[in-house]
């Protein structure tokens, strides 16, 4: 489990992370509903803190929210998924122009941004919520996955075997307010400086051309 201080956000809305701004009710994010040029993908890799930074920083990436999916309890709370008693993985919801960012690059970000060789856990954080999961929405999908998987096992990029789980899309129930943005609202909490910040500069080491400048001051 993550040792920090969690802080309860009483607001209606939170504007951080270069300008993005995710709508809370009863200190839960709402999802918002994609635009025409909008398409959705949903990516778990460990903790969300890390996720969400990963991929909001990402040319083309309108909105990011964590939340929780993979499991059987609805709206399941922090606390609960936590408890591992819900099937759930910390997992976040990537809102994109496809026309200015790929599905595949996307991929190749989710599989930058953790360690998809870890079972159940990634660093210090050990349980199933922590798992390497990419779901996806349609056969193309699925067979884009698959290839960026191979393609990174082949060329041993990590040292071990992939133990991402690739499953359809089903359902995303968006997580407490205090965990939108936390990243960058919180870049002085020691965890976030040891384990989350390593694993967004890896993103941005392995993708330059695709950080938005804003995230490289």
């Amino acid at each position: 489990m993550k040792t920090v201080w969690l802080f309860l956000i009483a607001l209606i809305l939170v504007s951080c992370n270069g300008g993005q701004k995710i709508a809370s009710v009863n200190g839960f994010a709402i999802l918002p509903k994609p635009t025409s040029s909008e398409s959705v993908a949903t990516f778990a890799g460990g903790c969300f803190w890390a996720m969400q930074e990963s991929m909001i920083q990402l040319k083309g990436v309108n909105t990011v929210i964590s939340g929780y999916a993979g499991g059987i309890s609805v709206d399941p709370t922090y606390e609960e998924v936590s408890g591992q008693n819900t099937g759930h993985a910390e997992a976040v919801q990537v809102y994109y122009n496809p026309a200015k960012i790929s599905y595949e690059e996307l991929v190749r970000a989710f599989f930058y941004a953790h360690d998809p060789t870890q079972l159940n856990r990634q660093g210090p954080d050990v349980g199933p919520e922590y798992r390497s999961v990419a779901f996806y929405r349609n056969p193309q999908e699925l067979k884009t996955i698959a290839s960026v998987r191979s393609g990174m096992e082949a060329k041993k990029y990590y040292k071990g075997d992939f133990v991402t789980e690739l499953e359809p899309f089903k359902v995303f129930y968006p997580a407490e307010s205090s965990h939108q943005n936390y990243y960058e609202r919180n870049s002085w909490d020691p965890y976030i400086r040891s384990v989350s910040k390593p694993k967004v500069m890896h993103v941005r080491k392995e993708m330059p051309q695709l950080i938005k400048t804003d995230y490289l001051k």
